[in-house]
């Protein structure tokens, strides 16, 4: 009996690190996504450099995050030899491994708001603080409970802060920062004329097309597989992304009147809406997330630009900063048995817990953004921009015609 009951518990060690795995490998994946959205949207000068930017990016951000963010969220470290590190069949090293997917979007999301005129350098070494330290600092208040941050909100409002696969964690807080990094770098040269918005089209529908297919296969991985392991997997979170998905799309498609940009964003602004409350949510519930979260980004997306003049080139802070607020709030409504919902939330929690992370990522970038901006600088010379990062920064461009 005894071997019987180790042998079934190596299974199931096992089958959980496969499944963590799997979501982590689909999660990384996504960061294609994230450059092939970018390179569609930027002009064809830039699209290098969208590419470039995304995968250092990740680089520094792992090891940024496997030397101090996972320690400061999770009091975690690897600083132990690898056989201690193997044990459970190194079930703990994939869970680093797909959480780092996640602390990895922060600069990602970043990238596409501050495209066409932001240094190199001093953005990557931005990106390696804001995944050490800002994101760990939010993410294990509300992900490890530190702090005493949603045992407060529990103890006050009868419920933590619920928030299953990171509206706020992740895509609130990388959409605020990124509203931070655009509004310090100023609005590119020639955007703007006479107080009127000049057209900057998108250099490539195809790639924006390609990496925004990419983002929604690789969500479900995102979402489903916060479960973490196989018993926490649930069917409901599966189809609650799904309904919150083509949500937005059908709302991107009439509110955005068949522009394709906002065709394919929308999909992603209801995706990143869904995070947050998508394990106790009813799909009907989801499918109006969606909807709310598409019609959002396509107003916000516009007035950001046309109203309020801020350069924000792929929209990031709508579609991550406000849709995944909106998110965040969602949960406490739709999440509600009144509602079709599991239960098990407060609206005041999701309220305070929301407005939280907004919190952070403002101060957060203010000072990391503020600091390397008077130290350094963060903004591309006004001939290094007239003649793009590609050639700027990489000296060569994305095509070579012969």
């Amino acid at each position: 009996m005894e071997s019987i009951n180790s042998a079934v518990e190596t299974l199931m060690q096992g089958s959980n690190t496969l499944f963590i795995l799997m979501g982590a490998i689909m999660v990384f994946a996504m960061h294609a996504g994230f450059a092939f959205l970018e390179v569609g949207t930027v002009r064809q000068k830039n699209q290098v450099n969208a590419l470039v930017k995304i995968m250092t990016d990740f680089g520094f951000s792992a090891v940024a995050y496997f030397f101090v963010g996972y320690w400061i969220a999770y009091d975690v470290t690897f600083f132990r030899d690898a056989e201690t590190l193997a044990a459970g069949n190194g079930y703990e090293l994939v869970k680093f491994f797909f959480l780092m997917t996640f602390a990895a979007a922060i600069p990602a999301i970043v990238s596409g708001g501050i495209a066409e005129r932001a240094r190199f350098w001093p953005f990557l070494i931005a990106s390696s603080l804001l995944v050490g330290i800002v994101y760990p600092l939010f993410e294990g208040m509300i992900w490890n409970g530190n702090y005493g941050f949603q045992a407060w909100l529990e103890s006050s409002f009868g419920a933590q802060f619920h928030d299953f696969a990171g509206s706020v964690v992740v895509h609130g807080v990388g959409g605020w920062l990124g509203l931070i990094a655009v509004l310090l770098l100023g609005v590119r040269k020639g955007r703007y004329k006479s107080g009127r918005l000049m057209a900057f089209p998108p250099s490539n529908i195809p790639f924006l097309a390609l990496g925004a297919w990419i983002l929604c296969i690789g969500w479900f991985g995102f979402n489903v597989m916060s479960a973490q392991t196989l018993d926490g997997i649930s069917g409901l979170v599966a189809v609650n992304s799904l309904m919150a998905m083509v949500g937005g799309i059908i709302a991107s498609l009439i509110f955005g009147k068949n522009d394709p940009g906002f065709i394919h964003n929308g999909p992603l602004a209801g995706l990143v809406a869904i995070c947050a409350g998508s394990d106790i949510m009813h799909p009907i519930g989801a499918l109006f997330v969606g909807v709310v979260a598409g019609a959002l980004f396509v107003w916000m997306f516009t007035t950001a630009q046309n109203r309020w003049k801020i350069d924000d080139v792929l929209g990031v802070w709508p579609l991550h900063g406000l849709c995944g607020a909106w998110g965040g709030i969602a949960a406490g409504i739709f999440g509600s048995t009144a509602l079709g919902g599991l239960g098990g939330v407060s609206l005041m929690s999701q309220v305070i817990g929301t407005l939280a992370g907004i919190a952070v990522a403002v101060v957060g970038g203010l000072i990391v953004y503020g600091t390397i901006k008077a130290l350094c600088g963060l903004r591309l010379d006004e001939e290094q921009e007239f003649n793009g990062a590609d050639l700027s920064i990489h000296k060569i461009e994305s095509m070579y015609m012969d």
